[in-house]
């Protein structure tokens, strides 16, 4: 046996006295010393510490020894570290030395240690001393173990692997080691088994009770009747490790089709780039496209359209879809617009965000064409994707003030940059391998007759999809090697919303082309976003792609396997390829603006690129083949091996074109069967190099029992090796080992913590805490083993990066983790338990390698020459390394296999079946570090080679080995009980029996017929079993036990439930059969079927060595066998629970809603109880339809049960039909799985008398202003303080009223609504709403400040803060958040201050809205009376049994009480205790009760669209019984969002009637009318139940108006009466307002007033408030329903579990018998009140100059303004832009006018006159528009009511916000107007306009927020200017003019008065605008324009050129006449 041992002598140069300890780690396990108590420079230590070790000393390892100031209270102290390399002690075996520690900082300190280290290797030459030696030093202390960091399980392995003593020297347990074997087989490098205690701070001293039960239950302390926990887990600890751990969990479940529904709701557009546009939104999702209406000429529609997808595929399919929304502008039937912007987003990113859902974000639209572009708009929506059993919190939805917040509500996940930049995506692909046939032998024979040559059957070539793109590069044509050298580019915004890329080799075909392999990349997995991350990176790396077999076949069954879908059953290819990207700065010119994918040609890469080649060899020993599924037949069976193509007989060889050196893809065919079938032939040529043997002999199978076969592997154990040769990337798998042990060891340990909280032991802390140590230390294990391979070479980018990332993950994670072990307190558990779960995926997703190295190994069991199953192991599962931690988990062990079935063959009941188990030992690693091959291996065999004398022999691998060692054992099986089966019958009940499997033996228990909870009570013996091996290493690492449960069908086969693993205790000849290992506990085992649960077994396995004395040596089966059962023989009696007597008593209350069992009506049903064999039967129903109760209530019976209350059997509830002549039909049965809470606990005495010291005051004040929120006081039942609750602080009342006074007025003051007369039940339910969002609003607030507070904290212990620093830190903290909070609020523009908003907000009285359904708030009323789903037939075996509503057949009420015997007195001496009615005291009677069931429909949300149109035209049905209530004729045109308003009266006689369903249907004009959702409430419980849910108490009493009392008891009778039945004196009223109950003292208001104003005295008020407070009253005190509105999600039975949308509604019940209620409450949705806008322009200025005059050329515009009844008076426009020249002269001008509308309405929208020729952008208007609406002043929306289009049956109904639009216009008359600016106001909060033109500018729109904003609604009337605005090329707003308005609000009636005309027209005439002369049309008035020239442009022109022609006149005249008269002159004539 090899050993390390360390003397550690004495450590020296200590400073300071104190004590120490040291802990000396090698190979990741850690020994401490004992403490040396107060030494001071030297303490002497003077211990041995020893470990055995299972393979050679490697020089590279080291040995770590750290030395502590030890103490008891704080944690540890590090002093130093000393590492030293283990080199010279590999060599030389001695090694005696002293040197000196370094502390934290590397840097060395003065002291040293001095140790003397020996290694004895396995031929004994290192190393001085004996064996013996070794073993049997008694006083040896190198066993101490922790058990803090124990796996729970390990109990029996420790138990088994020391003798129990335990002795406590210096309180430390200690435990000897006994026996030669103990860890002879432990390699005690791994950290899993090693048990390590690394503790930092706290040594092995451990106080007694420190000791978990685990070190108890060695010691044999533990109470006989203890179960262990997890039972899961049981098999999972081994203490040697020759074994690793089974998969439970079968079926594959990827690739089976999911119902997904995708909502979304386009609401609004703003800020779309493009003028006066017509935009329609595109939303599509895969290949389906919904378009929403088209809005006119607006660039921010309103749309508020809701679309709905159904899909029925994978999750993965679903998942890659991609969300598009586009917005296209005036799109119409001829043309398909022209798109302005997109988006793009993957369904799996929103399915990952919270709840599902994204709601009121805002997308941001870019172009695809042009990337240079700016954002081109945004799109406001919400988007949810739900799949089964999701259901999404809708936030509340009224009553929104719009988030214009757009930077703050973006739709982009958390942490993504607000502003995405482009990228470009490079995907290089440079060839491919080991391609399959694409093509059958028959084409193949074809083609080589023709063409002549023998071509590679395949034409491949890749295609990339990401992000709703595609690219693919060029054929390669007949290549199974192809090599393209080509890239692919994507252009997409970064970081991009798509997750995976997926990318695809394809064969390429004349009629389809194929997928031949799929391979999917997930960018997040190669990239990092963190401050230290990098971009997307991979490669060059070769990606495996693995599919259906290889053979071709014409119609592959397993096709989709090749498309990603599912788990691939085979290697398909694999291809080289790489990923970059880069960010673009789209600034640069010369960049592409397209995003269309690209294709490039690249040049080549080099061989070495990937790695170096090197030669794997893979070795597999077959152990055991059993549990073979009998339907394959009788034929000899092989097994085969592959790894890539390596190794693939059949199918596998596609001959390399290339001929390499090494044969790569395996060998040729034929020479390659030939010597597997021969293997005698098996030669090693020259160098040593062999041939591979991949499958085993055939075999014919031998018969193990009805459905299986075992292969007859006794002592010869086939084996199988392979060489194969791969690039070198085993780092990549290491560093994903280390970290998948790292997690494996935590998911441990979790589900331990968990299993511990779930059953209420003991200390999960503890546990908790040492998982999260354990985590520490890996983590920095890790850290510290990756070091080493930082610098590695041949690297690529994503290998160096993801290291560091892994690094700095891993050492934050360990960080974290080493902090939250300190803050593990019992009440933290699950909070840190949480946490510890986010560790776990966080270090999953790190351990997923995205670059592939070498293939997974693929086992397939062939018969026939045809392939049956298969298992899929990963490499890295079973690589080995010298480094223990990096080894794979599998490697050098024997795992249990588990073979299915390929493919879509593998899905539902055939995938649960086994079709083979394999005990199979695997091994894979470099050739070169062959010699290790079999040490994992079981001990005690001989290698059986090729016979072939040869010199290289003892290097060729076994083919066979033989085992000499042969053990023989008894099993012994205690089958006790199993619970909560699954339902095999249509009875709804199994008839289960139990297979027991175990090595080639197989026993079956008895049927136990129709029952889910059979208790077999049977002990199954198995008879001299025969393992192979060495007894020691069987003894410690014992094969698994597999139990199989079936059900007993009378015809046919029996039908298989579920399957469980376990494993033995054993027992060697030579142990005594004692405590504590012995007899053995019995546990629980989760049974799975598939993926899903099955129940759970109840059973215990011993497995008793059988010694030279045969069996008589063995422990006696006790107790005769059963008589009445025949020769079954059952559990004896110190494994069987100790029992107790329990008495159960039944409420027997009724039955409700049973359905008929084969066709016959339930008539005369019975219920029956049972439990562990006892039972009682309810009296029968004489009549079900007339009366379905009982008449006698409560019957009882007694019956023994464990006193463990975790091994409690189920109780069966059965109800059967008893019909006549003596027959009985079971209707159906349940099974109550836990009795625990039904179990009787004593009511508490303290508290029920506690408080009487002192009593305790409860103020409360009717002063309206008050919120109920405040109001609520808790208090302890014991404390006696007086608490005064103040309502209002007088100091900020009066600030209030200050600030009221400075108000402007019409600042957004809510004035009005104080007025009685206005308020309504809707006001009431409005301001609840709002109360309903803020506490959410609060609540998440809260959440966030004490996460970032539990942060801080952790900084804080990190960095050792002081405590006050925190409190520092944090109020900092809550200070930013402030500032946030108030920059939000500045940003929504309330001018008005939160406190004054609040008082003005809560005058209204509120009432309680629950955003779920009542039942969840009050535990479905079953606070007495239960109810039991009753359930027949089989159970569905979709996943998580979604089916199993289906199968419920009716329902029993009643309830159970549970309690040991006897019972203290106490209880039955109360007053009034009726002995009848035993625990069950002061319950109503059941006699039948006549009801008036009042059903208030508010209205609902989110409805399904049931018509084409993508809309509903929904309307209300209540059934109650038989009465039915349909409300058809008043259905709500084409709403998704109805409001009904409606309150339904149905009287109704419980328990007949008591089921309520309100259901949703859509009206239709000529088919039936079809369902869209409906919900079920059951009245009873809440009639009968204590927390009063007849009619919900209101929070004031008022006798009038919109809050009036609507019970008809008064709230002091209600009170009085809750004190009778509870037995408490009646409520004494005292003066001053103050009445008393209990010992508490209420205070409240005594006054009311009547509806005439008088105010009169009364008690209801103090009443009332006890009633608010009622669960304050000790001992009866429960919280009451408030008046409430509950919102329940609608179902269609259609498509189960995806919520339709949601109704809001309340029930009000009241009994017949009492005074009859008042009318119902009018909740009729308001009207909207009708109102006129009047809208005057006056002018407009410094329009913007558009035309060139056709005279002048001068820039002017015609200027026009386009527009309730809102009236709006145009004044004038100023600054227009001037857009036209003018014809002759050249100077701007514009022809302006102005246009309005109110939004939605654009149909009826208004022009004023046209202002010509404007020079300086003035407009002259004086014009009136006029704009009628319908306003609903709540919700703030408009109502719109038109009909859709010309084949609307009736109109639709539109809410819209109230918005103006102004815009103005340069009209042209040849051509179209010019756009040149518009203006919108919403008339709910819009700026002040200015008080003049200069004072008007830009600012008011680009600062809206900041400016205080007025509302039209409240200041009825204004007048100023406002800028018109426009975005030029830039995309950068302008100013293009200013227009002055008046906008003047009236009501209908008012205008009815006042009437007015449009433009100038009567009556009340404007005057006609003052225009310069110059605004005419010239070519109407072409004089006035003549004169107009003449006279003003061109009179001094005219004038010069009449002067210069006179000039030019008299001139000519005088040269004309010149000569004439000189010569006259001359001449003198």
């Amino acid at each position: 046996m090899m050993a390390l041992t360390v003397h550690l002598k004495s450590v020296a140069n200590l400073r300071g006295k104190g004590d120490r300890i040291a802990k000396v780690t090698f190979r990741g396990l850690s020994f401490y010393s004992r403490v040396a108590a107060n030494c001071e420079a030297v303490a002497h230590f003077n211990e041995m510490f020893q470990w055995p070790i299972a393979s050679r000393l490697d020089g590279s390892e080291m040995l770590e020894i750290q030395v502590y100031n030890y103490s008891k209270v704080f944690s540890n102290r590090l002093v130093g570290t000393f590492c030293m390399v283990l080199q010279k002690v590999a060599e030389e075996g001695q090694l005696e030395l002293t040197d000196t520690f370094i502390d934290d900082n590397n840097t060395s300190i003065n002291t040293s240690v001095t140790i003397e280290i020996r290694y004895q290797s396995m031929d004994g030459t290192v190393g001085m001393r004996s064996n013996g030696e070794y073993l049997d030093v008694p006083d040896d202390r190198d066993g101490i173990f922790t058990f803090e960091t124990d796996s729970l399980l390990s109990g029996q392995s420790h138990g088994s692997a020391a003798s129990a003593k335990r002795s406590l020297q210096g309180s430390i347990p200690t435990f000897r080691k006994s026996g030669k074997g103990v860890f002879a087989a432990m390699k005690l490098g791994k950290i899993r088994s090693s048990k390590d205690d690394h503790k930092k701070d706290e040594p092995a001293v451990l106080e007694m009770e420190d000791l978990d039960k685990k070190a108890m239950r060695l010691a044999g302390m533990l109470e006989p009747d203890a179960i262990s926990l997890a039972s899961v887990t049981a098999v999972t600890t081994n203490i040697s490790n020759k074994r690793s751990k089974p998969d439970i969990k079968i079926e594959p479940s990827s690739g089976r089709p999911v119902d997904y529904q995708i909502s979304v709701t386009i609401i609004e557009a703003r800020q779309l780039i493009g003028l006066n546009m017509d935009p329609v939104v595109c939303v599509e999702i895969g290949e389906e496209k919904k378009y929403t209406s088209m809005k006119e000429s607006t660039n921010c529609p309103y749309y508020n359209e809701y679309f709905v997808f159904d899909f029925h595929v994978p999750p993965d399919v679903m998942f890659d879809k991609i969300i598009k929304l586009s917005v296209i502008h005036s799109k119409n039937l001829l043309r398909s617009g022209t798109l302005v912007g997109t988006f793009k987003m993957d369904v799996g990113t929103v399915y990952h965000q919270p709840e599902h859902q994204f709601y009121h974000k805002w997308a941001i639209l870019s172009d695809p064409v042009d990337i240079t572009a700016a954002c081109k708009g945004y799109l406001k929506c919400d988007i949810a994707v739900v799949g089964k059993g999701d259901n999404i919190k809708t936030p509340h939805k009224a009553n929104e003030t719009d988030e214009d917040d757009i930077e703050g509500n973006l739709l982009l996940p958390e942490g993504f940059p607000a502003e995405r930049q482009w990228a470009r995506f490079y995907v290089k692909v440079y060839r491919a391998e080991g391609l399959p046939k694409m093509n059958t032998n028959i084409m193949a024979n074809v083609k080589k007759a023709f063409i002549g040559e023998n071509r590679d059957l395949a034409d491949p070539y890749v295609q990339v999809y990401f992000s709703g793109q595609k690219g693919k590069t060029s054929v390669q044509k007949s290549s199974y090697e192809p090599i393209w050298n080509e890239q692919i580019v994507f252009t997409e915004l970064f970081p991009p919303l798509c997750k995976r890329m997926k990318v695809q080799i394809r064969d390429s075909d004349k009629v389809n082309d194929v997928a031949i392999g799929t391979h999917f990349i997930d960018l997040r997995k190669i990239s990092n976003e963190g401050d230290k991350g990098f971009l997307p990176t991979l490669g060059p790396a070769w990606a495996n792609m693995y599919g259906s077999t290889r053979q071709y076949t014409l119609m592959d069954e397993h096709q989709d396997l090749n498309d990603g879908l599912g788990e691939g059953v085979s290697f398909r290819a694999r291809l080289l390829l790489s990923i970059a990207v880069e960010i673009l700065d789209t600034t640069s010119p010369e960049i592409l603006s397209s995003t269309e994918v690209q294709m490039d040609s690249i040049s080549n890469i080099s061989e070495s690129a990937t790695g170096k080649m090197e030669e794997f060899f893979l070795f597999g020993a077959f152990l055991e083949a059993t549990m073979i599924d009998r339907k394959i037949g009788d034929k000899p069976i092989t097994f085969e091996i592959t790894i890539g193509n390596y190794g693939n007989q059949i199918d596998g060889t596609s001959r390399p074109s290339s001929s390499r050196k090494k044969k790569k893809d395996g060998e040729s065919d034929e020479e390659d069967s030939e010597l597997i079938q021969n293997s005698s032939e098996d030669e090693a040529d020259e160098e040593g190099h062999l041939e591979s043997v991949s499958c085993t002999p055939p075999m014919k199978p031998v018969v193990t029992d009805r459905n299986y076969f075992h292969l007859p592997y006794f002592e010869k154990k086939p084996c199988v090796y392979i060489k194969s040769w791969w690039q070198d990337q085993r780092r990549r798998l290491y560093n994903a080992n280390m970290m998948d042990k790292i997690a494996d060891k935590l998911e441990e340990g979790v589900n331990d913590v968990q299993e511990i909280i779930k059953t209420e032991k003991a200390f999960p802390e503890r546990r908790l805490r040492g998982v999260l140590e354990e985590l520490s230390f890996g983590c920095s294990r890790f850290v510290n083993l990756a070091n080493k391979d930082i610098n590695q070479t041949g690297r690529t980018k994503l290998d160096r990066e993801r290291l560091k990332s892994c690094m700095r993950e891993m050492d934050n994670i360990g960080q974290q983790a080493k902090q939250m072990r300190m803050q593990v307190k019992k009440n933290t558990v699950k909070d840190k338990l949480k946490m510890a779960q986010n560790f776990l995926q966080r270090l999953r997703f790190l351990a997923d390698e995205p670059q592939h190295s070498i293939p997974d190994v693929f086992v397939w069991m062939m018969s026939n020459n045809k392939r049956i199953a298969y298992a899929r192991i990963p490499s890295k599962d079973i690589l080995y390394s010298v480094v223990d931690e990096e080894t794979g988990k599998d490697c050098e062990k024997v795992k249990a296999v588990f073979l299915k079935l390929p493919g879509k063959k593998g899905f539902g009941p055939a995938g649960w079946t086994v079709q083979a188990k394999l005990e199979l030992y695997l091994w894979l690693g470099l050739n070169k570090q062959r010699k290790e091959f079999l040490s994992g291996l079981p001990n005690g065999f001989e290698e059986l080679k090729v016979a072939k004398t040869d010199r290289y022999l003892h290097s060729v691998p076994p083919v066979s080995l033989v085992y000499n060692m042969k053990q023989v054992f008894q099993l012994r099986a205690h089958m006790y009980q199993a619970r909560s089966l699954f339902a095999a019958d249509s009875s709804g009940l199994s008839d289960p029996f139990a297979r027991v499997f175990f090595s080639t033996h197989s026993q079956v228990t008895e049927v136990l017929s129709e029952t889910l909870c059979p208790t077999w009570d049977q002990l199954l013996v198995f008879d001299d079993v025969e393992l192979f091996g060495e007894a020691s290493e069987l003894r410690d690492d014992p094969p698994i036990i597999v139990v199989e449960i079936y059900d007993q069908d009378t015809v046919g086969k029996a039908e298989f439930i579920g399957r469980t693993f376990a494993k033995p205790t054993i027992k060697m000849c030579d142990e005594h059969y004692g405590p504590p290992r012995f007899p053995p506990q019995l546990e629980y085992f989760q049974i799975y079927r598939g993926n899903c649960t099955a129940g759970e077994l109840l059973a215990a396995f011993e497995l008793l060595q059988i010694g030279q004395g045969g069996s008589a040596d063995l422990p006696p089966l006790e107790g005769p066998t059963d008589s009445e059962r025949g020769p079954i023989i059952p559990v004896p009696l110190g494994i069987r629970p100790v029992l107790s007597r329990y008495r159960i008593e039944v409420l027997f209350w009724g039955l409700r809603d049973l359905k008929r069992i084969n066709l016959a009506q339930v008539d005369r049903p019975r219920v029956d109880i049972e439990c562990a064999g006892r039972g009682v039967q309810s009296v029968l129903i004489q009549n079900y339809k007339k009366n379905p109760n009982f008449s006698t209530l409560v019957k009882w019976f007694e019956v023994d049960l464990p006193e463990n209350e975790l091994l409690h059997p189920p109780l069966n509830i059965r109800v059967v039909d008893c019909r006549a002549f003596g027959r009985y039909t079971l209707v159906g049965s349940h099974a109550v799985s836990s009795l625990r809470h039904f179990l009787y606990s004593a009511p508490n005495k303290a508290s029920s008398n506690s408080g009487s010291a002192g009593e305790i005051v409860i103020m409360d004040s009717m002063e309206p202003t008050v919120r109920k929120m405040d109001t609520c006081v808790k208090l302890d039942a014991t404390s006696d303080a007086v608490v005064k609750v103040d309502m209002i602080d007088d100091e900020s009342d009066k600030e209030k009223k200050r600030k009221k006074k400075k108000k402007k007025k019409g600042a957004a003051d809510e004035e009005d609504e104080t007025d009685e007369s206005v308020l309504d039940w809707w006001s009431k339910y409005f301001a609840s709403i709002e109360t309903l969002k803020e506490t959410l609003r609060a609540q998440e607030a809260a959440q966030a400040e004490a996460e970032e507070r539990e942060d801080l904290e952790i900084a804080a212990e990190a960095a050792d803060i002081k405590c006050d620093d925190i409190v520092r830190k944090g109020s900092r903290m809550r200070e930013r958040i402030k500032e946030k909070r108030n920059a939000k609020d500045k940003k929504k523009g309330h001018a008005v201050d939160g406190a004054e908003k609040q008082i003005v907000k809560s005058k209204v009285d509120e009432l309680m809205v629950y955003n779920k359904e009542l039942e969840t708030e009050y535990g479905d009323f079953e606070d007495w009376l239960h109810t039991f789903n009753l359930y027949r037939g089989k159970a569905g075996d979709d996943d998580e049994h979604a089916l199993d509503d289906d199968r419920i057949v009716g329902r029993f009420k009643g309830s159970l009480c549970m309690y040991k015997l006897p019972l203290s007195e106490e209880i039955t001496r109360d007053v009034g205790y009726d002995p009848n009615m035993g625990m069950f005291q002061s319950i109503p009677h059941n006699d039948p009760i006549n009801v008036l069931v009042r059903v208030y429909v508010v209205r609902a949300t989110d409805l399904h669209p049931a018509d084409i149109n993508g809309k509903a035209d929904p309307y209300v049905v209540i059934k109650l019984g038989k009465s039915e209530v349909k409300d058809k004729e008043n259905y709500i045109s084409k709403q998704l969002n109805p409001v009904f308003g409606k309150s339904f009266d149905i009287e109704a006689r419980f328990p007949m009637e008591s089921m309520l369903t309100v259901s949703v249907y859509d009206w239709d004009l000529v088919s039936t009318d079809d369902l869209i959702g409906e919900t079920k409430i059951d009245l009873e419980n809440r009639f009968y139940s204590k927390y009063r849910a007849t009619c919900g108490i209101s929070s004031t009493y008022s006798l009038h108006g919109y809050n009036v009392w609507r019970d008809p008891l008064k709230p002091s009778q209600i009170l009085a009466k809750l004190c009778k039945e509870g037995k408490i004196d009646a409520p004494q009223y005292g003066t001053g307002g103050k009445v008393q109950v209990a010992n508490r003292i209420f205070v409240g208001p005594t006054e009311i007033e009547d509806e005439n104003g008088l105010k009169k005295q009364t008690e209801e008020h103090l009443a009332l408030t006890v009633l608010n407070h009622w669960e304050e009253i000790p001992r009866v005190g429960c919280r009451l329903v408030p008046e409430h509105v509950e919102t329940r999600p609608l179902l269609n039975p259609d498509k189960p579990g995806i919520e339709q949308g949601r109704i809001e509604m309340w029930v009000d019940m009241f009994p017949m018998d009492t005074p009859a209620p008042g009318p119902a409450i009018e909740i009729s949705p308001r009207k909207p009140k009708r109102y006129e806008l009047r809208v005057i322009i006056w002018n407009t200025d410094e329009v913007i100059l558009e035309d060139d005059d056709y005279f002048t050329g001068e820039k002017s515009s015609d200027i026009f303004v386009r527009g309730f009844e809102l009236r709006v008076i145009i004044w004038n426009t100023d600054d227009v832009i001037l857009e036209d020249d003018a014809f002759l002269t050249g100077e701007k001008m514009s022809d302006i006018y102005v246009r309005g509308w109110l939004k939605g309405q654009q149909e009826d929208r208004q022009d004023t006159d046209v202002h010509y020729h404007s020079l300086t952008g003035e407009g002259n208007f004086n014009w009136r528009f006029v704009f009628p609406f319908d306003y609903l002043m709540a919700e703030e929306k408009i109502v719109i009511s038109k009909k859709e289009s010309m084949f609307s049956w009736d109109e639709t109904e539109y809410k819209i916000p109230a918005r103006l639009t102004l815009q103005v216009w340069d009209a042209d008359h040849f051509s179209a107007d010019d756009f040149l600016g518009a203006i919108e106001l919403d008339l709910n909060r819009f700026p002040r306009g200015a008080k003049t033109s200069k004072q008007c500018s830009i600012d008011m729109i680009r600062n809206e927020q900041e400016l205080p904003s007025i509302s039209i609604f409240k200041q009825k009337r204004v007048k100023g200017w406002w800028p018109f605005v426009a975005r030029d090329e830039n995309d950068e707003m302008e100013l293009t003019g200013k227009v002055e308005a008046e906008l003047h609000l009236i009501t209908a009636e008012e205008a009815e008065k006042s009437p007015v005309g449009l433009g100038r027209n009567e009556p009340d005439p404007l005057e006609k605008p003052n225009r310069p002369d110059t605004t005419f049309l010239w070519f109407l008035s072409p004089l006035k324009a003549i004169r107009y020239l003449v006279c003003n442009r061109y009179k001094w022109l005219i004038i010069k050129i009449v002067l210069a022609l006179l000039l030019f006149v008299m001139l000519g005249l005088f040269l004309y006449s010149m000569p004439g008269y000189l010569v006259k002159k001359l001449l003198g004539a």
